[in-house]
């Protein structure tokens, strides 16, 4: 071997030591957090959860039909309004293309103002059916950190009599139950998700340094599983020329077991260790615009309702409705109900009858989205596939893939009854679909639909990035100690 040889060796195994000594601990906690969240993502209010909570519309309080409500915003026609119950009061919801949001009685058209201690209180206990043990006003908690929840804060946070030890989040901006948790929720998130995602409030608040950690602790450890792997092939022994013994390694006890252990499972902790790395895009490579708001706009066309759409129409078609959406979507008037039972169900904003012909008018509409792209291609999906999938919840099919010939190569999920787009995907978001969806939850459809070998898989590799880590956890202390 030349000096160069000799001097490259010497740092590869000095590098792999030393960066792997912190990197085995990390990859330990990353490991073992990972199989909690397997089971236990990070608390959330599912849809289902919201609509099975939320009380039915009072239709005989309503007096303000979809066109009233659709001109309490202003000259300006809105995004969007929806019609759904704050406590035991019909209200409408006017959200404009800005993403502000007002709230005005359903019953009056009088705005509504924060919601009030008693109101929370009250809101709390009707959509859980529990009594309130507690009540506080916060600015956010472990479970409430996210920017999402900006616009509702302070929030209030209910504690209720309840199994479990349930909590109970709502919008003191406009009422809305925004989230549920639960002890067990939170005790196992504690083990899983906050380790797993360096979630820690105190870190988490400040996003553009929670995104640094998570790059400068993800990327040393990318190099650690690289050395790891390159020492690994070279101390492997083939053939004829085994070590004595007939072993393939030369190492016995915890080295024994780092080496073999890394050796079957190195490429799929690379391949996790890298893929975390990518969960904050670094370089914000994979970070894509899409449509400006301009086009958005053009494309759903004004939200006009229907005059003749007035209270007692709607209450005809959705007479058990938690919620009732008014929106405009590729130029035409469409109302969504959500109903306990279901996903939701549209219909025509004009006639309300409920939609069930796919519409042919979208290409033309899309050019108002994509001016001066062509569609190269439409594909109706009915089940899902690569690109259209959920790993939980309900998928929302048939849907329309429509591909263009912008410089994006952007593909669109359009639902076909109403026009609305579901998603989009542009060339960057598809192959971030690849290097960090699949290498990180490992969800192909042949794996999600057989959810048992998705499991098994997700086992198999994480016990051996386990067995990996703990062994170098153990060997680095035992260095540190001579």
């Amino acid at each position: 071997m030349t000096m160069a040889g000799r001097i490259l060796k010497r740092w590869l195994y000095l590098t792999h030591r030393w960066i792997g000594i912190a990197a085995c601990l990390l990859f330990a906690i990353w490991f073992a957090s990972g199989l909690a969240m397997v089971y236990f993502p990070y608390p959330s209010l599912q849809r289902s959860e919201w609509v099975a909570g939320q009380a039915a519309i009072d239709w005989q309080a309503v007096r303000i039909s979809p066109a009233e409500a659709a001109r309490l915003s202003g000259d300006v026609p809105p995004r969007q309004v929806t019609l759904e119950m704050r406590g035991d009061v019909p209200v409408w919801r006017v959200r404009d293309w800005g993403g502000g949001e007002n709230l005005f009685s359903a019953v009056d058209a009088m705005p509504f103002g924060p919601a009030s201690s008693d109101e929370a209180r009250a809101i709390a206990a009707r959509f859980s059916g529990m009594p309130v043990a507690a009540l506080s006003q916060i600015e956010n908690d472990q479970w409430t950190v996210a920017e999402r929840y900006g616009p509702h804060r302070p929030l209030w946070k209910a504690q209720l009599d309840g199994p479990d030890d349930p909590h109970l989040y709502i919008s003191s901006a406009t009422g809305q139950v925004l989230l549920d948790t639960t002890r067990s929720e939170r005790v196992w998130n504690w083990i899983g998700t906050v380790p797993h995602w360096i979630y820690f409030t105190a870190l988490r608040e400040n996003q553009p340094a929670w995104r640094q950690v998570v790059l400068w602790l993800s990327g040393p450890a990318i190099l650690a599983a690289i050395t790891g792997i390159w020492i690994g092939i070279l101390r492997l022994r083939l053939g004829a020329k085994r070590f004595k013994g007939g072993r393939m390694t030369p190492y016995a006890g915890w080295m024994k077991w780092h080496h073999v252990a890394g050796l079957v499972g190195g490429v799929p902790l690379l391949l996790w260790i890298f893929s975390g790395w990518l969960s904050v895009d670094p370089g914000r490579y994979f970070a894509s615009d899409g449509p400006g708001l301009p086009q958005q706009m053009t494309y759903a066309g004004s939200l006009l309702p229907a005059e003749a759409m007035d209270v007692a129409a709607l209450a005809q078609i959705a007479p058990d409705a938690r919620r009732v959406a008014v929106l405009s979507a590729a130029g035409k008037t469409v109302l969504r109900v959500e109903r306990p039972e279901g996903m939701p169900i549209a219909f025509d904003g004009d006639t309300g009858a409920a939609l069930t012909t796919a519409r042919t008018d979208l290409p033309e509409r899309l050019a108002l989205l994509f001016p001066g792209a062509a569609i190269t291609s439409t594909q109706m999906l009915t089940a899902p596939d690569a690109y259209w999938y959920r790993v939980r919840g309900e998928l929302p099919l048939p849907v329309l893939r429509v591909k263009l010939d912008d410089d994006a190569a952007t593909w669109l999920h359009i639902d076909p009854l109403t026009g609305e787009v579901l998603g989009s995907r542009d060339r960057k978001s598809r192959l971030y679909r690849w290097l960090f969806d699949l290498f990180h939850m490992w969800d192909v459809p042949f794996l999600l639909e057989r959810p048992l070998l998705r499991e098994a898989w997700l086992w198999l590799f994480s016990l051996l990035g386990l067995v990996t880590s703990i062994s170098g956890v153990w060997i680095g202390w035992k260095r540190l100690v001579r």
